[in-house]
């Protein structure tokens, strides 16, 4: 492996990441408007960002973070031990928090596909566990949330720690958005 500038390093690691995060934005915006067939596009895109802003964004930023630490740590030769359960248990928490989400957007009149996925809830897990997960669609969005911001903390963490026993220059041993 070439030795490479911290500044090449973080800015290819970055633009990965920005990259990540965006199709998982844009991603999430086209399920919407797929599933959402009886409403103009901009109308079900405004409900989707007045109501699930929080969780849109924030999963875009957390995948996007999460690609941007695990990319640099690979850039500079630090390999992570385990990365792909933590990139894998992120992709099962960003997938699930996504799929709650779309709950909250139903009644709005939103993602009238997924009117079909409730009715089938009750034939798969039961009639109870289907109404606590209907019930509460937006806590669980939040928890999943929390898991992949969770999981990038929990990287970011480990990559600095084995950046700091590596032999490798102060500059490129920063990790930093910049």
């Amino acid at each position: 492996m070439t030795p490479r500038s911290s500044y090449a390093t973080k800015r290819d690691a970055l633009k990965r990441g920005f990259i990540a995060g965006s199709i998982s934005l844009i991603t999430y915006l086209f399920v919407v408007i797929v599933t959402t067939p009886n409403l103009p596009a901009l109308v079900a895109l405004s409900a989707a960002v007045k109501v699930n802003g929080i969780i849109l964004f924030g999963l875009a930023i957390a995948v996007g973070s999460q690609v941007y630490v695990s990319n640099y740590g690979k850039n500079l030769g630090c390999s992570m031990a385990n990365e792909r359960k933590s990139i894998l248990g992120s992709s099962s928490s960003t997938a699930l928090s996504s799929f709650f989400s779309f709950f909250s957007l139903v009644p709005l009149g939103c993602c009238g596909s997924w009117l079909l996925i409730l009715s089938l809830l009750p034939s798969f897990l039961g009639s109870s566990l289907s109404v606590i997960l209907i019930q509460y669609s937006r806590p669980l969005s939040y928890l999943g949330l929390f898991i992949v911001i969770g999981y990038t903390a929990f990287t970011a963490i480990k990559l600095k720690r084995k950046l700091e026993s590596m032999e490798i220059p102060e500059a490129q041993r920063k990790i930093s958005f910049r």
